[in-house]
């Protein structure tokens, strides 16, 4: 690790937290949830905070302040761009939407599609989250899934070689591919430059979901600067890239989204409004942006985006990847452990994900025995991505007599439908490493005395039968703004 990378890693709000332990010990959290929501940048979060100071609303020259949160705001969005390497000003057009990349990707599926009705077809991989699924195939006629390399469990990215024989297949019919840039269950990288040089030769867009993708290596819309070669349209999530509260992001090429009404109206939009109608604004991204934005989230996630092109998204890269396959080899080391997606990181790119099950333990038992008493926070379950987890699981549901495909499968299969995620961020460590390492082994070692501390519900969650911390007593925001008041209370007024 880098010693700029080492000083960043640093500066994380919430790497000291504690918890009490059901075996009586209180030990530091060891954080590997990265994938679901990344720990906050406290220097990011500090210039947020300093822009409170001269905050007002945007929208307006008319005082100091509006003028400095327009400023701020507007630098937001230049990150984004200089981030994904757009330097064409007015070509591609960064927009602020939601809270995730959900609402971008729901906002480009309507647009495209309303773009080319002729073109009834969206070609989907079946690898992705459901947000970037599910809007397609609301607003498309047919999707189809692209499937990936390789068998089950050992799948890998997506295959080009059935993508190009589908747009073949579809030619003419095809609007869109959809294709995340990783995936969130096993941290594959796709060649999205790739995807994006065949979809182009048959008149085809490309939608990247890049929420897996861009806090830990870098992504530009053109690999090359081939035009061929450059990505229509780009999504993320700032809770994803250090910037918990931040608004989701998309970097979409300008014409795709000229000449058609934006789908969200409000003010801040329109250039005039009368009794009779109203004229939106032609300038980018004020018209995708109806109302109040959230500002000091966006630059929070500005000025995340900005320290991460200081550092150099290589080397934050390069730090990842050494604890990546790390973390890889020891796994699959282990017997009992099984590690989904294809192994080999030279055939196979990853991230720094990992899914995982211990032979004859439910995801959700290990989970929850990891946190109790290792305090090692992993996520569980299918990851908004069943489809994916489904098929990665097929051949043990088949060794257990299940079948994933069948009608009622739902409820035969749901105990171990499931897998558990190991994900690393800007702030992993050898020592987090260590630690779920430790409490795999123990695990492994003790799975009958473990399963007799748990009962589970209807939904597959376990409970300690004598163990339980209520969030309440953990945290409890009314007694925090009780603390909050004692102390103004406390404090002499002059």
């Amino acid at each position: 690790m880098t010693p700029a990378v080492d000083r960043l890693r640093q500066d994380f709000q919430g790497l000291n937290t504690r918890y009490h332990l059901a075996d009586g010990r209180e030990t530091p959290r060891y954080y590997l949830d990265s994938a679901a929501s990344t720990l906050a940048l406290r220097c990011a979060r500090q210039v947020a905070d300093e822009l409170l100071r001269y905050y007002a609303n945007a929208h307006s020259q008319a005082h100091f302040s509006a003028r400095i949160v327009n400023h701020a705001y507007d630098w937001a969005h230049r990150q984004v761009l200089n981030f994904v390497g757009s330097s064409d000003s007015g070509h591609h057009v960064a927009c602020f939407a939601g809270s995730g990349s959900t609402a971008s990707l729901n906002r480009l599926a309507r647009a495209l599609a309303a773009r080319r009705p002729e073109r009834d077809i969206v070609l989907v991989s079946l690898m992705e989250h459901h947000a970037n699924d599910l809007p397609h195939r609301r607003h498309a006629s047919q999707v189809i899934h692209i499937p990936l390399t390789g068998a089950a469990p050992m799948l890998g990215a997506v295959d080009t070689a059935a993508l190009a024989q589908l747009l073949g297949q579809y030619r003419g019919r095809v609007n869109y591919v959809a294709v995340s840039a990783a995936s969130n269950v096993t941290g594959i990288v796709n060649p999205v430059h790739d995807i994006a040089a065949l979809a182009h030769a048959h008149g085809a867009w490309v939608v990247v979901d890049a929420s897996q993708s861009v806090a830990h290596a870098p992504l530009s819309l053109s690999d090359t600067g081939a035009a061929e070669r450059e990505l229509d349209a780009v999504a993320f999530s700032g809770h994803k890239l250090y910037a918990p509260g931040s608004p989701g992001v998309m970097v979409v090429r300008q014409t795709l989204l000229e000449g058609h009404e934006p789908d969200e109206l409000g003010g801040g939009m329109v250039d005039d409004v009368s009794v009779n109608g109203y004229q939106i604004t032609d300038r980018f991204p004020d018209r995708e942006e109806a109302g109040t934005p959230n500002i000091p989230g966006a630059v929070q996630l500005g000025a995340v985006l900005n320290v991460l092109q200081r550092i150099g998204m290589a080397q934050v890269h390069a730090a990842e990847q050494r604890l990546l396959r790390r973390l890889l080899a020891e796994l699959t080391a282990i017997p009992g452990v099984r590690v989904y997606g294809d192994l080999d990181l030279d055939r196979t790119p990853r991230l720094g994900v990992i899914s995982f099950n211990l032979v004859g333990l439910e995801h959700g038992l290990v989970a929850a025995v990891l946190n109790d008493y290792h305090n090692i926070a992993v996520r569980n379950g299918c990851f908004c991505a069943h489809p994916y987890v489904r098929e990665l699981l097929k051949p043990e549901l088949w060794e257990l007599d299940l079948d994933p495909d069948a009608d009622d499968a739902e409820a035969l299969i749901q105990p171990w439908r499931g897998m558990v995620r190991a994900s690393l961020g800007l702030y992993s460590t050898d020592e987090d490493i260590d630690v779920l390492l430790t409490g795999i082994h123990d695990l492994l070692a003790n799975p009958d005395h473990y399963r007799a501390q748990y009962q589970a519900d209807s939904d597959g969650n376990f409970h300690h039968r004598t163990f339980t911390v209520s969030a309440a007593s953990l945290f409890d925001p009314e007694a925090a703004v009780e603390r909050t008041l004692a102390q103004f209370s406390a404090t002499p007024v002059l």
